[in-house]
């Protein structure tokens, strides 16, 4: 069972930036898609982005144009880049997997551990 570990979540001020990796335990980039996901305090996880094995993005409109999901074959890597955040940022962040294309739907098999990311006015 592929198995994640997140980091790069911390505390940042708005219009800051944050980069949030995920090192899966093996290779995922030709058979899995993955996502990011997050989840505020006291409310629902939601998706955030996220890309298939064939390289194609999906985007939650509230990060478009801010946020960028990207891989890293070599390293088993996962990533997403954080621009221009806001305090509504502020939550959870979790990576996932799944053979399955899920787009943004938290119906992924696999899930990392999560790491949180704070965004103070």
């Amino acid at each position: 069972e592929v198995q994640f570990v997140e980091s790069g979540g911390g505390s940042v001020q708005a219009g800051g930036s944050l980069r949030l990796s995920c090192e899966a335990s093996e290779a995922t980039s030709d058979t899995y898609c993955m996502g990011w996901f997050r989840q505020p305090a006291g409310r629902d996880r939601e998706g955030v982005a996220s890309i298939n094995s064939a390289g194609d993005t999906t985007y939650a409109d509230s990060v478009k144009g801010r946020f960028t999901i990207s891989k890293d074959s070599a390293k088993n890597t996962l990533y997403l880049q954080m621009n221009s955040l806001k305090p509504e940022d502020t939550a959870m962040y979790y990576c996932a997997a799944d053979r399955i294309d899920w787009l943004l739907w938290a119906r992924y098999n696999y899930w990392g551990q999560g790491t949180q990311v704070t965004v103070s006015s």
